[in-house]
Parts: structure tokens; C-alpha cells; sequence
């Protein structure tokens, strides 16, 4: 009932504003008639030639209407009434309307001033017009007011639903929050008048999504409303909230607006990883070798993304050091890995601990006093497998000396079984390892022993590859690396370190160095080379000659006289004899050449006996006959290209006269005769030989500094600028052109000249290139045609005749 009656009130209220309104609008200030009268007086006196101020006093004025928008009435909704103070009732006044929607939204009775809204108006549309009034005679037509303005307003009423800015919110908020924790604002606006009455003013609510989440009415900032406990993704994930706006400020009887928001809770790291089982068995053979994989273990983690990413690794058990675990980053499974050799034989079961635990920091307020981590036992079990024979070392090093007889024992090598039955095995050399068949091995027992003469200089180690093979299993075989190392002994004489020829000066010093000589062994010491030099006993070259050993594995030649004689000996062949210094000792005897030479004062050699120079040249007879071959090729070819050249005819500049290409005549000036003519000859190009040396060549760029001016260069007149600007174009154009042609080719800088007595001598200008005619009137032109024209005359005479 107290609703009903605030309803009614607020009615009451608003239709005696709207009367108060409407009649204080049409409130008439009334014009005095005196004054009138005065008015019309002045303008009586004003026609007598006086011009008088007139005062004119408006008889109508108001300010504004107000019109309710939305009406839904039959009839025409009135406004209210324009009246002038100057309408008598006798019907003679008109009233005129204009302005926005004058005519068409609004009309006003022209008799009484009456003013009605035709149409329907939406305040949202437009909340008020501009309107304008006059009043006018109507015989005469003559305006009896100025035009007035007012304006009409709509009165808003609660006709529009608060609209949210979005149909459809997606937000997130992590999970485990506080209570009040803020998801998102949500906001909604109403298209009615914000500053008249309530219509648009709004209060939130929410209308699903309790208990989980509430709003704040009038601000719609969505916060949790429940605990860390209660908001767990793990639980629920999705929340769908529906939000409610209500205008007239939530009031009974006001229009709403609704907008949904999916909520999403984020995840946190609340959850450690848990095994889906606390036992995994596996059993993989004993032949798996290491890094093979032997299963797969997977825990659980409710948490997501890198939440959920975890580690696994093995923490006790007796299989700790055989097997190892590795994490699968897409899967996030733990795969166990063979670690080491396995053997039935030995050990048949394995145990292992393997814990699990998360990469990223475990939030442990939610966890309570569970664990952060997660064991789970691992039984591996191993199958025997019929395994090959195995060798009791990973490879075998041996040692012997290489003058070992045939059938010396070099070393053994021994493989079993590994498997239960103990099976006999017999061995072999796998041939591959051993082409030269220097050795061998005892099938029953497995020593290694020489079958062939060895020398450690051909080859220090020997890497041979023995088998192990199962008696009663063929296919079941291994094999051993065998290494084999031979031991030097002295069996090689030291010798020169290369072949040594010197010489020595016909004048010279007793005691002279004349070379430095040193040696090479084959053999290698463990104490390293020792080499003793000496002259051998025997020989007249003692007086001539010494040896001085330097203690460093050389020795110097000395000579012994003063002066030699090339006419009398001219070579020496000194014999010195080198001693290694090891057991047994071994020597042998090197030979030096030593010529005899005339030198100058300084010692340096200028002649040698020719059998002297003939050994010295040290030249085989492949070299001399190579030499010989090369000067025979030689000679041929010399004998072939004077006889190319004497065959050769001189092939003339013009070949034909007939073939016009062949002498391109180029008639750059006009004027100076034959003298100027100068004639780009392509049977020049065909007989290179016929060119005059001194003639420039056409066909490549010329330069000044192989090719000197022949004459001097005649400056052109001012009569010729012209001219020299044409050719100067030209030449620049050719040369700016990346498609002009190579410099073998003829580039035309013609200019014919105006005023020649002749005109142009070119043959390209004449309407026939062949025929009859008469050359006669060249001797007219002048003493320098008279030749031309003796010439086709000549040629004309004789094809007459």
C-alpha cells in the first residue's frame, strides 16, 4: 500500500509541474493601447519630413514547453497555447510556426495559437527543438510581432534497459585466492536521462554464481566470495556468473540489463607428483647393452603446464650403480636405462628406490603435512641369454723382439663361456688383421706365436683380431684385439744422411773444413743414436785427407796439404766410415766426392776439370735424353713454320673491286681530295702482314704514347664550331652507349657540310649503285677530280672495248 501511494505522488507531482509550466509560458504581457496609439502618432509626424525614434514593445514572450516523450495517445498530444496580446478574437490575426519539425513534428492552429506534437518523439532520438513564432495580419499579410524562439523539451521517461559493454566477459583469477579477491569490473550504461529522476541511474546484482563469487552494486567489480579451500581448480575449473543491471537505482518496477562472464581459475603449484603404483616390475635380458631402455614409470601431477613437469631420479637400492632414470619431457614418464653390463651369471634381480618430485617450487600452504615428493620400488629381473665366448681382457698387449725365430711364443690370450654349460672354445687369427701370416695361435690353448721372419723397420706394431669360438655352438664367437709390439735390435748399419760431393781449392790451408757430414740408422736405440766417424785404414787418400768426429752424430772433412793440383788428380773419393754405438755394433763405409777447383782469392770455385763438371752436373742419362727429345720437338717446329710460310701466298688488301664492303670510304670533310680520304680496309684485317708498320692500328683504342702524332693537329675555325659540337656529340654518345659496338668496328662521325660545289661523293646517296655512267664531268670540278675521273674513264673504256 505505501508503494501504491509514493507511486501516486510521484504522479500528482509531475502533472502540476507540467501545468505550472505550460502556464507560465502561455502568461500574456499585456501592451497598452496608449502607447500603441503614441507609436502610431510618431509615425504620423515622421511622414511630415520629421524622422522620429520609434519604440517598439513586444506583446507575446515565453521561454520553453515541455512534452512528454513515448506518448501513446489517439490523438494528437498538446502542447500548449502561443497567444499575442494583439489578437482581438475577430479572427484577422494569423499564427505562423517554424523551425525544427515545424509542419511535420509540430503544428499550431494559425487562428488560435493551439500547438500540438503530431508524431511520437524518443528523447533518446533528440531531447529537445528549436522552434520559432511570428503573427501576421491575415488580409495584408504584414508581420505584427518579430519572429520569437522557443524551445520545446521532452520529459524523459524510464523507457531504455541498462546495456553492458560486452554480451560476454572470459576472465581468469588463479585458484586458491582469498576471499575478496577482484576477477573484472563489469559495467552497464542507460540511454535515459541521467539527471532527471532515477531513470538511469543503475545497481548491480548477481544472479548466478552464488556462492562462489559476488559484485559490488554500484561500481560491478566481481571479487570471490569464498576461501583458499573452497576455490580449487583441481575441483571445479569453470564458473559461468551472470550479472544483472537494474535502473531507477535497483528500485521495484525498473528495467534490467544482464551480461554473463566466464570465470576460469588459473593453476597453481598445490599438487605434488604421486606414482599410480607403488611397485613396477620389469625383466629385460642379460645381453642389453648399456644406455638400452628397459621400462617406462609414470607419476601423476593434478597441476598443469609447468606445474605438472617433474623429475625422477634413483635413490637407493641395489641396482643403483647398474641402472639409471631419465625424465621424458613430453610425457613426463620416467624411463629406466641400462647402466652398466649385465650379467645372469652374477646377479639375476635387481631392486631400485626411484623418487619423483615437481621442477617448479611446490606452493606448500595448501599441503598440510603431506610430502612434496613421491617413492615408488622398482624390480628389475635378468634373463639369461646364450651369450658368445668372453675374453678375459678387453684387448691383449704383447711384446718380442723382432729377430725372434719362427715358432717363438709371443703371448697368450684366453676366453670361457660365460653361460652355465661351460661349453670348450677354440681359437683363430682372423685373417683381415693379418695379410702377411707372421702369426698364428694354437686353437686348444690360445698362445700366440711368429710363423714368419719380422723387422721391426717395416713395421713396428702388429694389430691382429683373434676368434673365440664355441665348440658345440659355431655361431657364437667373440673376438679379442691383440696388440703386438717388436722390440728393435741393432741389425742396422748407420750410413751417410745423403749423398755428399764438395770441393776443394787448388790453393788452400792445411786443416780446412771442406764439409760436415752426419748419419742416419734405421734402428731406434732406447738411449738414442750414437755415431763414431773415422777415415778407412787403407788408402792413398790419408794424405790428403782427415776426419774430425764432433761428438753431436756429425763429422767434419779437413784437408791435410796446402795446395792440390786439378791437371794432376781432379776428383778424390774419400772413404769415411761411420760406427753406431750400440750392441752388436754395426758400421758401414760412406764415400765423399772431393773435386779439385781453381777459386778465387775469397775461395768461392771458377773452373773444374770438364770430368770434374761432368760429375758435378750430375746429370742421368734420362736427363740428357729428355734434353736431346726437347731439342728435336724444336727444330721441327721450326722447319714446319718456314715451310707454312713459304707456302703461305701474300693475299692482297682488295680482293675484289666489286664487293663494296671490303673498302669502306669515309668522306668526313668536304673539300682537300684524296689527301683527306682516309679508307677503313677489312683486307687489312684478312692479311695482318700487309699493314704499313707505320700506320696506326684501327682496331683498338689508340694511345699517344705509343703512337706519336704524324702531323699537326689543325685547330678548327669558328667557321667549323658546327662541326667539331656534331662530332664531339657523336663521339660522346657512342661512348656513353653500353650496347655500342666493339672498337674492330666502324663508327660514323659524317657531317656534310652545306655550300660543296660537288655535293655528296657517296655512293649510299645515289639512285643506282650499278649501270653506265658518263665520268666525264668529274674534270670540271677541278685538278683534284681530273685523276678520279681518269680513272672510271679508264675502267668505262676498257669494258667498252
Amino acid at each position: 500500500v505505501s508503494t501504491m501511494r509514493t507511486c501516486l505522488l510521484v504522479m500528482l507531482w509531475a502533472s502540476l509541474s507540467l501545468y505550472v509550466d505550460n502556464m507560465s509560458i502561455t502568461r500574456r504581457f499585456v501592451v497598452e493601447m496608449g502607447e500603441m496609439e503614441e507609436e502610431k502618432e510618431e509615425d504620423r509626424d515622421g511622414g511630415k519630413g520629421e524622422k522620429l525614434l520609434k519604440r517598439f514593445k513586444r506583446g507575446w514572450m515565453w521561454n520553453q514547453f515541455f512534452l512528454q516523450e513515448e506518448y501513446t495517445g489517439s490523438d494528437k498530444q498538446y502542447i500548449g497555447k502561443l497567444q499575442s496580446d494583439m489578437d482581438r478574437g475577430d479572427g484577422t490575426l494569423k499564427y505562423i510556426l517554424s523551425g525544427d519539425g515545424a509542419g511535420d513534428i509540430f503544428t499550431i492552429d494559425e487562428n488560435n495559437g493551439d500547438l500540438h506534437a503530431n508524431k511520437r518523439l524518443d528523447r533518446e532520438d533528440k531531447a529537445f527543438y528549436t522552434l520559432r513564432a511570428t503573427v501576421v495580419n491575415k488580409n495584408t499579410g504584414i508581420k505584427l510581432e518579430p519572429e520569437t524562439e522557443f524551445i520545446v523539451k521532452l520529459h524523459d521517461i524510464n523507457d531504455n534497459e541498462p546495456i553492458f559493454t560486452k554480451e560476454l566477459y572470459t576472465v581468469s583469477v588463479p585458484e586458491r585466492s582469498n576471499m575478496g579477491t577482484s576477477v573484472t569490473q563489469v559495467t552497464a550504461t542507460d540511454a535515459d536521462d541521467s539527471m532527471y529522476g532515477n531513470s538511469a541511474k543503475l545497481r548491480y546484482s548477481i544472479s548466478q554464481g552464488h556462492p562462489y563469487f559476488s559484485v559490488e552494486p554500484d561500481t560491478g567489480i566481481i571479487r570471490t566470495a569464498l576461501g583458499p579451500g573452497e576455490m580449487d581448480r583441481e575441483k571445479r575449473e569453470h564458473y559461468q556468473v551472470v550479472i544483472e543491471a537494474k535502473d531507477m537505482a535497483g528500485q521495484r518496477g525498473g528495467l534490467t540489463g544482464t551480461t554473463t562472464v566466464n570465470i576460469t581459475l588459473t593453476d597453481v603449484n598445490d599438487n605434488p607428483p604421486r606414482f599410480s603404483q607403488s611397485i613396477y616390475q620389469f625383466s629385460v635380458p642379460e645381453s642389453m647393452k648399456a644406455g638400452t631402455p628397459v621400462g617406462r614409470i609414470k607419476a601423476v601431477d593434478k597441476d598443469l603446464g609447468k606445474n605438472a613437469e617433474m623429475f625422477y631420479n634413483v635413490v637407493g637400492g641395489d641396482g643403483l650403480d647398474m641402472f639409471d632414470v631419465i625424465t621424458d619431457k613430453d610425457s613426463q614418464e620416467g624411463i629406466i636405462i641400462v647402466g652398466k653390463p649385465l650379467d645372469y651369471e652374477k646377479t639375476r634381480s635387481y631392486t631400485l628406490e626411484i623418487q619423483v618430485q615437481n621442477t617448479q617450487t611446490l606452493d606448500t600452504r595448501f599441503l598440510g603435512y603431506l610430502p612434496t615428493k613421491d617413492m615408488a620400488t622398482v624390480r628389475i629381473g635378468i634373463e639369461d641369454v646364450d651369450e658368445p665366448p668372453l675374453f678375459e681382457r678387453a684387448s691383449y698387449m704383447m711384446e718380442v723382439k723382432e729377430d725372434a725365430a719362427v715358432g717363438t711364443a709371443v703371448g697368450s690370450v684366453r676366453a670361457m663361456d660365460p653361460d652355465g654349460y661351460n661349453s670348450p672354445v677354440r681359437y683363430s687369427i682372423d685373417r683381415r688383421t693379418d695379410l702377411d701370416r707372421l702369426f698364428n695361435v694354437h686353437s686348444g690353448n690360445g698362445s700366440v706365436f711368429i710363423t714368419r721372419p719380422l723387422d721391426r723397420e717395416e713395421a713396428a706394431w702388429h694389430n691382429i683380431s683373434v676368434i673365440a669360438t664355441e665348440f658345440n655352438k659355431p655361431l657364437q664367437t667373440s673376438r679379442g684385439p691383440v696388440y703386438i709390439r717388436l722390440l728393435d735390435v741393432n741389425d742396422n748399419a748407420p750410413t751417410f744422411a745423403s749423398f755428399y760431393e764438395t770441393f776443394v781449392c787448388e790453393k788452400t790451408k792445411a786443416g780446412q773444413k771442406i764439409q760436415t757430414v752426419s748419419a742416419v740408422d734405421a734402428d731406434d736405440p732406447a738411449g738414442g743414436h750414437k755415431f763414431f766417424f773415422s777415415l778407412a785404414t787403407e788408402g792413398a787418400y790419408r794424405g790428403n785427407f782427415t776426419v774430425r768426429d764432433n761428438g753431436d752424430n756429425t763429422a767434419g772433412v779437413l784437408t791435410r796439404r796446402s795446395s792440390y793440383s786439378r791437371l794432376h788428380k781432379s776428383v778424390y773419393l774419400v772413404p769415411v766410415v761411420i760406427t753406431d754405438g750400440d750392441f752388436p755394433m754395426q758400421s758401414s763405409t760412406g764415400t765423399l766426392t772431393v773435386r779439385v777447383c781453381t777459386c778465387d782469392r775469397e775461395g768461392n770455385m771458377e773452373l773444374c776439370n770438364a770430368e770434374a763438371q761432368t760429375s758435378s752436373a750430375g746429370l742421368s742419362t734420362g736427363a740428357l735424353v729428355a734434353i736431346l727429345l726437347c731439342v728435336i720437338i724444336l727444330l721441327m717446329i721450326i722447319v714446319l713454320f718456314a715451310a707454312l710460310k713459304k707456302q703461305k701466298k701474300k693475299e692482297p688488301l682488295i680482293i675484289s673491286k666489286e664487293d663494296v664492303r671490303d673498302n669502306v670510304v669515309s668522306y668526313n670533310d668536304e673539300g682537300g681530295g684524296e689527301e683527306d680520304t682516309q679508307a677503313f680496309d677489312i683486307g687489312a684485317l684478312r692479311n695482318p702482314e700487309a699493314i704499313e708498320e707505320s700506320k696506326q692500328r684501327r682496331d683498338i683504342i689508340p694511345s699517344d704514347t705509343l703512337y706519336p702524332p704524324l702531323r699537326q693537329t689543325v685547330i678548327p675555325s669558328r667557321d667549323n664550331a658546327d662541326v667539331r659540337d656534331f662530332i664531339n656529340q657523336r663521339v660522346q654518345d657512342n661512348d656513353n652507349n653500353p650496347t655500342a659496338p666493339p672498337y674492330d668496328s666502324l663508327a660514323t662521325y659524317a657531317y656534310e657540310g652545306t655550300g660543296s660545289v660537288a655535293e655528296s661523293l657517296s655512293s649510299l646517296g645515289s639512285a643506282s649503285s650499278e649501270g653506265d655512267q658518263d665520268y666525264n664531268y668529274l674534270s670540271d670540278w677541278g685538278p683534284r677530280f681530273r685523276k678520279l675521273a681518269d680513272m672510271y674513264g679508264a675502267e668505262d673504256s676498257d669494258c667498252d672495248s
